[in-house]
């Protein structure tokens, strides 16, 4: 049963409807590279001034719309957190973007100086963390980041704020396909995202929200139009919802960069499957950055005429298709005055 508090954090996630309509700022990779493409440099000379610049512009633009954003605190935090509005939830993400890269699998470590507790005490809704898994990395690998996981958790458990878990598939180093950037797999086997989930909705963890990609590359993923190849597609988002459904965990969909229309389809195979809702970035706002930084003015009338535009037609099938999350309280048993305010919390 989810606590009183994790409830209470993920209802300021979502939309009044039930719906999370969630908008990713905490992107610091693939936002270097947009930067840098815009600006005709390499990533490596992307200043902080830059990126605090380019965090609020997206800030500005498309938080009204958001029924929460997630933030990073390095530097969407520090750039916009006084012009984020009150009605919108707020997750900040924990993870270092930079991994330990082994031959055996990638390995995560927290950001340096940031925590759980610092999360809760800024007022955040909710914390988000991302894993690299793949269920055929080495041992260690496997054990260093069950245990990353675990630990995050517990921290969420005591501080009583929702955990967010996002989990991606990765190339390994040294193979053919390899990549250290923030892009699918094109070779993407959906067993290895169906067994990270399986692994990840056990009670151990904590986890109460999910997000995750989708269990085929989005370039193949055909139409839903009840053909063989998309009843094959859909079993495998079915296999993802039944194990999120049996662990009574809620779950959205990233988009990875997929191309709008591309996401779209990701959204509705997913919906079918019991998904709630979308925590997206890219697909929403990299060309506005692109093609208009550092030029604000350019890049505020991208993101408000082609931005919104994407994510309203996101939020639109949300709502036409998604079932809405509702929390679920449990019913105190509080006898006599004192009695809940002794018994509930993990906190000193």
């Amino acid at each position: 049963m989810t606590t009183i508090g994790k409830n209470r954090g993920l209802a300021r996630l979502a939309d009044d409807k039930g719906h999370f309509t969630m908008v990713a700022l905490d992107q610091r990779p693939p936002l270097f590279a947009a930067i840098a493409k815009a600006r005709g440099i390499t990533p490596g000379e992307v200043t902080f001034a830059d990126m605090l610049k380019a965090k609020r512009l997206l800030v500005e633009a498309l938080a009204q719309d958001a029924s929460s954003m997630l933030f990073d605190p390095n530097f969407a935090l520090p750039a916009a957190i006084d012009i984020l509005p009150k009605k919108t939830g707020l997750i900040m993400t924990l993870e270092e973007h930079r991994v330990v890269e082994t031959p055996e699998g990638r390995k995560s470590r927290r950001i340096d100086n940031w925590s759980v507790g610092k999360i809760r005490q800024i007022g955040a809704d909710g914390v988000k963390v991302l894993a690299w898994y793949r269920p055929d990395a080495g041992q260690d690998v496997r054990e260093h980041q069950k245990n990353f996981v675990r630990s995050v958790g517990e921290d969420c458990r005591r501080h009583d704020i929702p955990y967010v878990l996002e989990l991606l598939v990765y190339p390994f180093s040294g193979s053919q396909n390899y990549t250290a950037d923030y892009v699918e797999s094109s070779d993407k086997k959906a067993d290895l995202v169906v067994e990270s989930v399986r692994e990840f909705a056990k009670p151990e963890y904590g986890v109460d929200l999910f997000k995750l990609e989708t269990p085929l590359p989005a370039a193949s993923l055909p139409p839903p139009d009840g053909s063989a190849a998309a009843k094959q597609a859909a079993s495998q988002f079915e296999a993802v919802g039944s194990i999120c459904a049996e662990a009574g965990i809620p779950w959205v969909m990233l988009s990875g960069g997929a191309a709008p229309e591309q996401f779209e389809r990701i959204l509705s195979y997913s919906y079918a499957a019991g998904a709630q809702g979308f925590l997206a970035g890219r697909t929403i706002w990299l060309s506005a950055i692109e093609n208009g930084f550092p030029d604000g003015e350019k890049v505020l009338k991208a993101l408000r005429e082609d931005g919104r535009k994407r994510l309203a037609r996101l939020s639109e099938l949300t709502e036409r298709e998604a079932r809405p999350w509702k929390p679920v309280y449990e019913k105190t048993t509080a006898a006599a005055e004192g009695d809940f305010a002794g018994s509930y919390g993990f906190c000193a």
